[in-house]
């Protein structure tokens, strides 16, 4: 080995060492932050909890919206959608119990490498959740609701308050005011769109 062709490999060694450091430490900020809390892990104090829509991030789409400031996606589990597919509600029939559906917020961005360009989902806002379950929901013609902020700096979601929109206290009723308005479509006001 010539003294130019070691020069080089010990530059190159220490280059590959030092971004290997670099990387390490790195990983050992990331390790000592922790991971993201657990977002099934939250509830609403005598209201619902994350876990009852575990694996909402699959169902399928129902519709979108936009209200505001933000756009959002409405998902439904496979009760729900089997409904909508039957012509639930404008057969008159009632959702039957176990549908689901989670609406994620975001506030909206443009994706400025595209052609338009389009309004696409920037960083999440909210996502709330309605269940249907008569038995356990008896006043609000049988529909529960949970409201969950995102913290976008800490990855956390945490229980909306009386002080958020909509306002919601420690139970299920966060949507029972606003949803009576569509009490003839069963108090949903998605619409499911052709496909």
């Amino acid at each position: 080995m010539t003294r130019k062709s070691w020069a080089t490999t010990m530059v190159v060694t220490v280059a590959v060492l030092a971004g290997a450091g670099g990387f390490a430490a790195v990983a050992a900020a990331k390790d000592k932050a922790g991971p993201a809390p657990d977002k099934y892990a939250v509830k609403v104090p005598g209201g619902l909890a994350f876990s009852e829509f575990k694996g909402y991030e699959s169902w399928s789409l129902v519709s979108i919206s936009q209200n505001g400031k933000l756009v959002a996606a409405i998902l439904g589990n496979p009760t729900i959608i089997e409904a909508f597919r039957a012509g639930v509600p404008g057969n008159g029939k009632p959702f039957p119990d176990g549908s689901r559906m989670a609406k994620i917020h975001w506030v909206p961005k443009q994706n400025e490498s595209a052609p338009g360009p389009p309004t696409v989902p920037g960083a999440l806002h909210d996502v709330d959740f309605m269940v249907k379950d008569g038995k356990r929901f008896p006043e609000g013609g049988g529909w529960g609701y949970g409201a969950f902020r995102y913290d976008v700096a800490s990855g956390a979601f945490t229980p909306a308050t009386t002080e958020d929109h909509p306002p919601q206290a420690n139970d299920a009723k966060c949507g029972v005011a606003c949803h009576a308005k569509a009490k003839a479509r069963d108090f949903v006001f998605t619409e499911y769109g052709p496909r």
